[in-house]
């Protein structure tokens, strides 16, 4: 069996160590890409998710540590290996998950680039796919309700 499980639409995935496992149903049909400054500090290069819907489940908690990143947001890490596992919204509690845990994606593609004008220039994606500003986000999050002052 591969780590998609092609009835139930779920992902599943684990850290280097697999001591921390992943098993979700993606909140829309693709892997999104953060450019901004922290997110690069964090992957070595942008980061690539599949944002998760509400049914997810993590297990070896245990082995979970959060780092809260911003007043806003808080990232996970495997604490045995060091492994990136995600970045959630505090407001929402929504997630993203590092595409790098699942074995297989299935057909998702990437779908949306963000804070597309911190990209550095020595990388670039070949999709065409939409991009937004790191203002342009800050915008949109804003005029959802949420305020970063």
């Amino acid at each position: 069996m591969t780590d998609t499980d092609a009835t139930a639409g779920k992902l599943t995935g684990h850290c280097l160590c697999g001591a921390v496992t992943v098993a979700l149903e993606p909140a829309r049909p693709h892997i999104e890409a953060c450019h901004c400054d922290m997110c690069r500090r964090w992957c070595g290069g942008a980061y690539l998710a599949v944002p998760a819907g509400t049914d997810t489940t993590i297990t070896g908690e245990e082995h979970v540590t959060r780092y809260r990143s911003s007043d806003w947001a808080e990232r996970g890490f495997c604490s045995r290996c060091g492994s990136n596992l995600f970045y959630r919204f505090l407001p929402t509690g929504s997630c993203s998950f590092l595409a790098g845990l699942f074995d297989d994606v299935g057909d998702m593609q990437l779908g949306e680039q963000i804070f597309i004008d911190e990209k550095p220039d020595y990388y670039d994606f070949a999709q065409d796919t939409p991009r937004k500003t790191g203002a342009e986000v800050i915008a949109e999050a804003r005029a959802a309700g949420f305020d970063f002052d």
